[in-house]
């Protein structure tokens, strides 16, 4: 991590602050490794200085501590679950949330991921709630007493995609069934094939002699295996590449444009990092800059909306980007989202709830936003215009993109000296062979794919964006260090996160296991479910063993886990069917889950409930869209949003009314921990509750 030498201050954003901790490794690893990068010190457990004995291996309960440097102690908790809900460590939290069943999808039946997933993922939450707490104080509010999360509420953050496609108003455009890369060759290689291009895809078969409608018939599941996390491939693809070297495979794909990776193992991995694993982040100051001061007519910043009065400009496309900034919303930030003349085109992606793709609403609803051509100077200017009045500007643009257009830190700098400058990328520059840096792809080059499945079974990257929904929690995490680090400093700051970084996370203890020698996955059957009656149950991973010893298969699943309990073993059901999740009433009449659904309050006690991360749209053609219902802004009104062809890109002489502070109409917040939001689309719970 660079350090700031231009002005006194602290060089990172923790320094000075003291961090203590107890619980189960599982949730303190990624909180504690975290906090220690970004300056933390480490000290006595959390327990001792809370005064109370508390066993937290025991209760599955971590907590945290965080203080000093001027600061007083922030604490944070996390947890499994809510007690008694049956959700006691990673599997069962994997289950009952329907993550196992979306990674499951690809093979025809829910899986258990091989890697701590939530875990990991509740760690990453857990530093963000602990940074913007801090961030809340330095900018005024009232401390917040304590920051909780929990590794149910965030599997439902995770799957809040695949959940609003499942509670959409139109059925998925593609068939929902086992199947997907990767390929193999003929000398037994496994690859993975990535193009966004049609025309591509189409040149790389043809080119293999695939038969043509193969080609066609593969094209759509493939396109949509991001979504879907599954993609029926015609039988015949798979026959082509195993007719094929590798040699002839990559000539095949540097012809047509494009590429393949073949699936390394996690020993590759481990040997090629050498036990040095960098952060998952970079802040770099870029100084001299100017202290850091609220904007004219900025809201102020409260305990549960630390972000409130602060204002983020987004460009970002597909799932990383858009997730880190929504995230930064449900903190209070106002999002301001840069999408193409004719908005976002994956506003219309099917499903749709009241004409508005699901799954786009799951990541940008409560946003604004403004349509530019960034090809255009004018409209360069624009965002340079808008970028100046912002606080943070977040994009994932393809490597070098923003360079070439001058809209890189220093460019963007030079009228903001206090922005917080974020890139989510794919690899960082690390890896200087690296293929195209999207999700498949960097799970195949890491290993991931290896480490999802347990030892005895061949790599396979799970179809369920792993590392686009780490990435986007990794790139919310950096913005809120860069912007703890500019209420130190004055200084703005140029912070960057990856797929890569994700992967580090996701994989540093199964790289660890592979360094020292051991088996770095789980044994053959780890996290396997068993069937009951009706249904599949997931016990927990000290349980399995004895649980796989029950005739289970003979019982309905409720009496099947009444068994197990009179035993002294945990398990849960799995959920496969998220659209029949049952759902009550939200504040205006909709469905939504109310508290003691899926084994008790899962979401634990004191939520309000909240904005989804899924999937959904605005319809093609509006512009200035609140993605929250819609509203439209246009000459500072706010009016009914109502489809129009597209209007021409916003001229420089029109951003009086779109740099103007002005607060957001958002969604109300369901009161249970899944509600649906005006579209009716499902929304799940925010992943953090401050006290």
């Amino acid at each position: 991590m660079a350090s700031a030498t231009t002005k006194p201050g602290p060089a990172r954003p923790l320094d000075g602050l003291r961090l203590r901790s107890a619980g189960p490794t599982a949730l303190t690893w990624v909180v504690d490794d975290h906090l220690r990068r970004l300056g933390a010190s480490t000290g006595e457990p959390a327990s001792e200085v809370d005064g109370r004995s508390a066993d937290g291996a025991r209760t599955g309960e971590a907590r945290f501590v965080l203080g000093g440097g001027g600061f007083p102690a922030v604490r944070a908790r996390a947890r499994w679950g809510t007690p008694g809900s049956g959700v006691e460590d990673e599997a069962t939290a994997q289950a009952a949330t329907g993550v196992m069943g979306v990674h499951g999808r690809r093979h025809g039946t829910p899986r258990g991921l091989g890697v701590d997933l939530l875990a990991t993922a509740t760690g990453v939450l857990t530093v963000q709630g602990l940074l913007a707490a801090l961030i809340g104080r330095a900018r005024g509010s009232a401390p917040v007493g304590q920051v909780d999360t929990a590794a149910d509420r965030t599997g439902l953050l995770l799957v809040s995609q695949y959940l609003a496609a499942a509670g959409a108003d139109e059925p998925e455009a593609v068939e929902l069934a086992p199947g997907g890369p990767p390929f193999t060759s003929r000398e037994g290689t496994l690859f993975e094939l990535e193009t966004l291009d049609p025309g591509a895809w189409a040149a790389f078969w043809r080119d293999l002699d695939a038969p043509a409608d193969a080609i066609r018939a593969g094209w759509r599941p493939f396109q949509f295996r991001y979504a879907t996390a599954c993609a029926p491939l015609p039988p015949a693809l798979h026959a082509t590449a195993l007719a094929h070297g590798m040699r002839r495979i990559r000539e095949a794909a540097a012809r047509s444009g494009a590429e393949v990776c073949r699936l390394r193992t996690l020993a590759e991995r481990a040997r090629e990092e050498a036990g040095a694993r960098p952060d998952p982040w970079t802040l770099r100051p870029l100084g001299p800059g100017g202290r850091a001061a609220p904007r004219s007519g900025a809201a102020a910043a409260s305990a549960g909306r630390p972000l409130e009065g602060l204002t983020v400009l987004e460009a970002g496309r597909r799932i990383q980007a858009p997730l880190a900034a929504h995230l930064l919303g449900l903190l209070g930030a106002r999002v301001l989202r840069i999408e193409p003349p004719g908005g976002d085109p994956l506003r219309g992606m099917p499903p749709a709830c009241s004409g508005v793709s699901a799954r786009w609403l799951a990541l940008n609803r409560g946003k604004e936003a403004v349509e530019l051509d960034i090809k255009s100077p004018g409209d360069r200017d624009a965002l340079r215009a808008l970028a100046a009045e912002a606080d943070v500007f977040l994009h994932n643009w393809a490597p070098g993109k923003a360079a070439e257009l001058g809209l890189e830190a220093a460019d963007l700098s030079v009228a903001n000296p206090s922005l917080v400058y974020a890139y989510t990328g794919g690899w960082a520059g690390r890896l200087p062979d690296a293929p195209m840096g999207t999700d498949f792809m960097v799970q195949a080059r890491t290993g991931v794919g290896e480490a999802v499945h347990p030892d005895g079974e061949p790599p396979v990257p799970s179809l369920m964006t792993l590392l686009d929904l780490l990435g986007g929690l990794h790139g919310t995490e950096a913005v809120l260090a860069g912007l703890l680090l500019r209420e130190r400093t004055g200084l703005g700051v140029r912070v960057e996160s990856s797929l890569l970084g994700a992967a580090d996370t996701l994989l540093a203890p199964a790289l660890r296991r592979a360094a020292r020698g051991a088996a770095p996955r789980g044994p053959a059957g780890f996290r396997d479910t068993l069937p009951t009656a009706d249904g599949r149950i997931a016990p927990t991973d000290t349980s399995a063993a004895a649980a796989a010893t029950y005739p289970l298969h003979t019982l309905p699943t409720t009496e099947a886990l009444a068994l197990l309990r009179t035993h002294g073993l945990t398990a849960v059901r799995v959920v496969t069917d998220l659209g029949a999740l049952p759902v009550g009433r939200d504040a205006m009449g909709s469905d939504g889950i109310g508290s003691g659904s899926m084994g008790g309050d899962a979401m634990g006690s004191g939520d309000t409930g909240a904005d989804a991360i899924g999937g959904g749209a605005m319809a093609a053609g509006t512009t200035f869209a609140d993605a929250v219902g819609g509203d439209t802004v246009s000459g500072g009104t706010t009016t009914a949003p109502a489809p129009a062809p597209a209007p021409a890109p916003v001229p420089a002489t029109a951003l009086t009314t779109l740099v103007s502070p002005r607060t957001a109409v958002l969604d109300p917040r369901p009161p249970g921990p899944i509600g649906r939001d005006r579209h009716g689309a499902p929304a799940v719970p925010d992943p953090w509750s401050f006290a």
